[in-house]
């Protein structure tokens, strides 16, 4: 349902008071969005209009435009069913028209919402509704509430006594309090300042060894439990291990519940406090914890889900080793390991599959075959993928290379959701004749050369880089993910001459079935020349050209802006610069010192802004370059293959491979990742880990406890910084702890951070 001028209105205030942003650029944003432009389009080629706000700041305006567009469609609703009742006063449309939280209607909404049948509804069909305007009246200072309740009596009525009537008006008066919006509201709000969460263990798993044992007799304030927390309690209710509940301030409650019934002394005193304890026990307790307990599970599954959502945007992102012809190897164990050769676009060429790991008697094949795979195909890299055998495989690789003397680089890769990958349609489609081991090979190549260009063919949830996501909001989750998919496909740009429908189907204003329209085109009359050359794709009109034109690269193409970020619109603009300058637009291209010399000021129009034309000025000091950062690879200790070589003391490399609200995981090549606890991760002090490190990023860690039953490595990158990691001296640090009293010595899971239960 569209919005009305008027409400759009209310809406566009709303965004401006929210924000803190300014008018204009609440409003151009939204106008955009309401107009189908995409947030990175926004983002990069809109910046006069919005005033430079990130894509942060637009996704978070397109958020809340949503959210407050349901909200005043759901008033419209509301409204209109209370007006139909013949209850709507002016002073109710009035706080209904102002409130912005969808809560609060909600509760504005709930004396007049068709409900079952309860028993204040009873007591009023029991003729019961005169004298519960009399009790809460509290005129009466004499005589008894019986007296008061006598011609109430009706036994046809089911009503026989006096006590009967005094019960079903106070039926009515509670639940006339728990519909009070502003009694909900008080009780909300101390619920959730004041409330604890507790965990218990369920009674048949008392004794029993679970991952949940640390909260088998545990509290914490609801409102300051850590998202990684309250999930993995709500997993131990889900899997019938832990009991939770919620210990909300009772007596503050019912004091500030009473306040709002008692007006003075009155015979019904003690029958309107008991009204109270009913109201809040019955109606308004259950419910408000049940929302409150969905609200700290959306907020626990918002910070899990960014968490993921910037693990994501880390491994999407990492540097990628470019057009070389790669080797990718999908290590195997009994069923031998794959090998599969690309080109420097990615191009599948061959594939083998060796067993150098079954016996002695097939090692020298093995070793023959892996020669002549990259002694025919001109190898330049080779990629290991680091599951089982991994470690293994990547010696056996040195090794032959080195006895050969061979210098070609192998680099182990995280062939996380490569499996996935192989048994997807796409692949099927890429690789029909190919077996699904064959196609993992494949895909732990291609993410050597381009890990975003062959990651976003894989759903995120597979990669390995979330907490908990099988927990939280998958329709929240995915759309995060996909956010940040989007966003990460159009920082960098894409091929258009090479990309898969897949990664096309990210760009901005394109989406997956005009995407598998482009690679048909491409297809069936060859490479794009420019970029123009998108208008001739079927059902690829003006509009998704300017959203997707900008993103697009075109290799040693005829124009060389279509190899930048420059958008067509802005072709005159930079065909202008080279004819002041004396050049041709190709020999701007080419000499980027030439761009430092341009007077931006010359070119400023009533569309192309300083914003824009700096941003231009960019792309022609770097024409073509990568956005991503330079590549890099870690290099794992050969003599460190399993968990059981490890030893407490020793400093090792190792890559970050998954970032979570309590610490990091890292691998140290030795099939187990490792934890460096959020208190290990630097020398300073760190609240969230993402301020310390990122996926992807290579490490010196120190090995602190190893667990060979249960498989935990505990490391620390702060006792591998020079000095050990410790304190910083001098100036501005904190003051010395008073002395505390003498505690048992800590264990070296306790040195390492992490909370040890003592029996």
């Amino acid at each position: 349902m569209a919005l009305s001028n008027q409400q759009l209105i209310r809406v566009l205030t709303t965004l401006v008071e929210e924000t803190g942003l300014q008018p204009a650029q609440v409003n151009n944003t939204v106008e955009l969005l309401r107009e189908g432009a995409t947030v990175p389009f926004i983002a990069r080629y809109r910046k006069e209009r919005t005033g430079e706000l990130d894509e942060v700041e637009i996704r978070t305006l397109e958020e809340r435009l949503a959210y407050f567009s349901e909200l005043e469609e759901r008033k419209e609703t509301v409204l209109k069913s209370i007006e139909e009742q013949g209850k709507l006063t002016p002073e109710l449309k009035a706080r209904i028209e102002k409130t912005r939280q969808k809560t609060e209607l909600e509760d504005l909404y709930l004396p007049f919402k068709p409900k079952r049948r309860t028993k204040a509804t009873i007591a009023k069909e029991r003729g019961l509704e005169p004298l519960a305007e009399i009790i809460a009246a509290q005129i009466l200072s004499t005589g008894t509430p019986e007296e008061a309740a006598a011609p109430f009596v009706d036994a046809e009525k089911e009503v026989p006594d006096a006590a009967a009537a005094l019960a079903g008006a106070g039926h009515i008066l509670a639940e006339r309090l728990a519909e009070d919006a502003d009694a909900r509201a008080v009780v909300r709000s101390l619920t959730w300042d004041q409330a604890l969460f507790a965990s218990r263990v369920a009674p048949d798993k008392v004794g029993a060894v679970t991952k949940f044992e640390m909260y088998y007799d545990y509290q914490e304030p609801l409102k300051a439990i850590p998202s990684h927390r309250m999930l993995a309690m709500r997993r131990g209710e889900k899997e019938e291990v832990l009991r939770l509940s919620l210990a909300p301030p009772e007596e503050e409650i019912l004091l500030r519940l009473k306040g709002r019934l008692l007006r003075g002394a009155s015979i019904f005193r003690p029958l309107l406090e008991a009204v109270a304890v009913d109201a809040y026990r019955r109606l308004i307790s259950p419910s408000i914890e049940v929302e409150l307990r969905l609200e700290s599970k959306k907020i626990a599954d918002e910070g899990a889900i960014a968490v993921f959502a910037s693990n994501l945007k880390n491994l999407l992102l990492l540097p990628p080793a470019g057009s070389k012809r790669v080797l990718g190897v999908d290590p195997g164990l009994r069923t031998g390991s794959k090998l599969a050769a690309v080109d420097g676009t990615g191009r599948f060429l061959e594939h083998v599959t060796i067993y150098p790991h079954t016996g002695a008697g097939r090692i020298d094949g093995a070793k023959k075959e892996l020669l002549r795979l990259v002694q025919s195909h001109g190898i330049e890299m080779i990629a290991i993928g680091n599951g089982t055998a991994g470690r293994e495989m990547d010696l056996f690789v040195k090794e032959t290379l080195r006895e050969a003397g061979v210098n070609v680089p192998a680099v182990m890769v995280n062939e996380a959701g490569a499996s996935v990958y192989s048994a997807s349609d796409i692949a099927r489609e890429e690789f029909p004749e190919l077996d699904l081991t064959v196609r993992g090979a494949i895909s732990i190549a291609r993410r050597l050369q381009d890990p975003l260009a062959e990651l976003v063919k894989i759903d995120p949830k597979s990669i390995g880089v979330g907490q908990y996501q099988h927990d939280v909001s998958q329709n929240a989750l995915m759309k995060a993910l996909d956010a940040v998919v989007e966003s990460c496909v159009n920082f960098v740009g894409v091929d258009l001459n090479t990309a898969s429908y897949k990664l096309l189907s990210y760009v901005s204003g394109i989406g997956e079935s005009l995407a598998r329209t482009i690679v048909r085109h491409r297809d069936e009359t060859g490479p794009f020349a420019d970029r123009k050359g998108l208008l001739k794709v079927p059902r690829f009109g003006a509009k998704a050209f300017e959203q997707a034109a900008g993103f697009c690269r075109i290799r040693q193409g005829a124009n060389p802006l279509d190899n930048t970020a420059v958008h067509p619109e802005n072709y005159g603009v930079v065909e202008a610069m080279a004819a002041d300058l004396g050049v041709s637009l190709a020999g701007l291209a080419a000499e980027p010192k030439l761009a430092a010399g341009i007077d931006l000021k010359r070119y400023v129009s009533e569309t192309v802004g300083l914003p824009t034309l700096r941003d231009i000025v960019e792309e022609l000091k770097k024409p073509g370059r990568d956005p991503r950062e330079s590549f890099q690879t870690v290099s794992f200790r050969d003599d460190i293959q399993a968990i059981a070589d490890l030893r407490e003391g020793m400093i090792l490399p190792g890559t970050v491979t998954n970032v979570a609200a309590f610490g990091a995981f890292v691998d140290v090549g030795v099939h187990q990742d490792g934890l460096v606890h959020v208190s290990h991760l630097s020398d300073r002090f760190i609240k969230d880990p993402n301020d310390a490190v990122k996926v992807g990023q290579i490490v010196q860690v120190k090995v602190l406890a190893v667990d060979l039953p249960r498989k935990r490595i505990s490391l620390s990158i702060k006792e591998a910084l020079p000095g050990g990691g410790a304190p910083r001296t001098g100036g501005g640090g904190r003051p010395e702890p008073k002395p505390k009293p003498a505690q048992p010595e800590a264990n070296s899971w306790e040195k390492s951070g992490f909370r040890v239960k003592r029996r």
